[in-house]
């Protein structure tokens, strides 16, 4: 699993980074932004997911 944050869509809310702070950290401007590579390790699927469905803008993909 792999996931990535859309820049265009993502508003800065920080659900992503307040729910799995392992995958996402935030930039200067508070905007979530992905760990590393974006590659989730089998242990922290649920928490991207989690990430995923809390973002108000759909803007953390899944692949």
């Amino acid at each position: 699993m792999k996931i990535r944050i859309d820049p265009e869509r993502c508003q800065g809310h920080g659900r992503c980074y307040d729910l799995a702070p392992e995958l996402f950290s935030e930039d200067d401007e508070g905007y979530g932004q992905v760990i590393g590579d974006g590659l989730v390790p089998p242990d922290k699927e649920r928490a991207a997911r989690l990430a995923v469905s809390n973002c108000p803008e759909r803007a953390i993909e899944i692949s």
